[in-house]
């Protein structure tokens, strides 16, 4: 069972953080604080084993928080500003959501605190028109397309998601996925070859796509680095 406290400032963030949680049968709420003081002291008293927690609080922040714990649960920054997430991570934050939380991002963050949990090795998809649910092993690689990401999924047609790279970045199980470059991240486990076609010009085959991905110097770099360092390890 994951013992959770939530930390807001707003009683209708914290109403709907329980409401979302309780869609989880392996994790049990034991608290809720509503300001720096409150929050400090809960987590103390009650030691869980991940923190939901605003960044802006009465009285102080979310990292105002972090500072006064020693040891620090595993926490999970939830806020209306997706400004501070370079922040959140600098401090080791097991994810940032941003509200209004989505069940599938929140079932996201659960999935990299719980082992073995059900949604560790699946993503869910959502577009306009449908919700996806794919298993990590079945998406072949993430493309970076200004504020969107184009997922590649093998054998099927690809989705066009409005999440960027980095948000994907922060919730994939690494590995097999590994970010090559600042639009692309493999699945390294689907990459058959890597392809020269000329100075500077390269691609990568993937399984389950019809179609080699281009890679710059750089990129090829990296994912023969990265595909090296697979085979060497047991």
């Amino acid at each position: 069972m994951l013992r959770v406290v939530i930390v807001d400032d707003e009683p209708l963030a914290i109403r709907s953080m329980q409401r979302l949680l309780a869609a989880h049968a392996d994790v049990s709420i034991v608290g809720t604080a509503d300001s720096l003081g409150t929050a400090v002291e809960t987590i103390r008293a009650t030691r869980p084993d991940l923190v939901f927690l605003d960044i802006e609080l009465g009285g102080g922040n979310g990292f105002d928080v972090l500072a006064q714990l020693d040891p620090q649960p595993r926490i999970v920054f939830v806020t209306a500003h997706a400004r501070h997430a370079v922040d959140a991570f600098a401090v080791a934050a097991t994810d940032y959501l941003l509200k209004p939380v989505l069940p599938e991002r929140l079932a996201e963050s659960l999935a990299r605190v719980i082992p073995g949990g059900p949604s560790r090795r699946a993503l869910t998809l959502r577009t306009p028109g449908r919700t996806v649910i794919a298993e990590a092993a079945d998406i072949a690689a993430f493309c970076a397309e200004g504020d969107f990401t184009r997922i590649h999924l093998a054998g099927q047609p690809s989705l066009l998601i409005l999440r960027t790279l980095g948000q994907f970045e922060a919730t994939l199980p690494q590995p097999p996925f590994k970010r090559i470059g600042r639009s692309l991240i493999l699945n390294l486990e689907r990459v058959r070859h890597v392809a020269s076609r000329g100075r500077d010009q390269n691609e990568v085959v993937i399984e389950g796509l019809e179609r080699p991905l281009p890679l710059g110097r750089v990129a090829t770099l990296r994912l023969r680095a990265a595909l090296e360092a697979v085979s060497r390890s047991p």
